[in-house]
């Protein structure tokens, strides 16, 4: 009985890996190799650039990304903690306010320091 559930795992992980190298092994074998400075060129959207390509983006975009990916993952946590919360005690409410408290400190301290407003 153990042993059908090692071949199982065994054989998916064979079909995930296959999975993954399959398109490589394909596109390595009928993919044309032919060079060209065409190929070599930097482009943008299928438009050709023109002057610096590099851009500086304000620190803030990436900390307001940073704050959507934290609150985006309490999410995440706080969905299955709802639905098993009848079974899981007290013990558990109070690891949630924990968690919660830490976050809310968390975007009071950004929104009193400016980050928030999108200027």
């Amino acid at each position: 009985m153990v042993v059908n559930n090692f071949v199982f795992i065994g054989l998916l992980i064979l079909l995930a890996i296959g999975f993954a190298a399959a398109p490589l092994i394909i596109v390595r074998l009928i993919a044309p190799r032919k060079h060209s400075p065409a190929k070599g060129d930097t482009y943008e959207c299928g438009v050709k650039t023109y002057g610096e390509t590099w851009v500086r983006f304000r620190i803030q975009y990436y900390i307001y990304a940073i704050m959507f990916v934290v609150f985006d993952i309490e999410t995440v946590f706080l969905y299955p903690w709802a639905v098993s919360y009848a079974g899981l005690g007290t013990f558990a409410l109070v690891e949630m306010v924990v968690f919660l408290t830490i976050l809310f400190v968390g975007l009071g301290y950004a929104w009193g320091k400016g980050v928030l407003r999108w200027v």
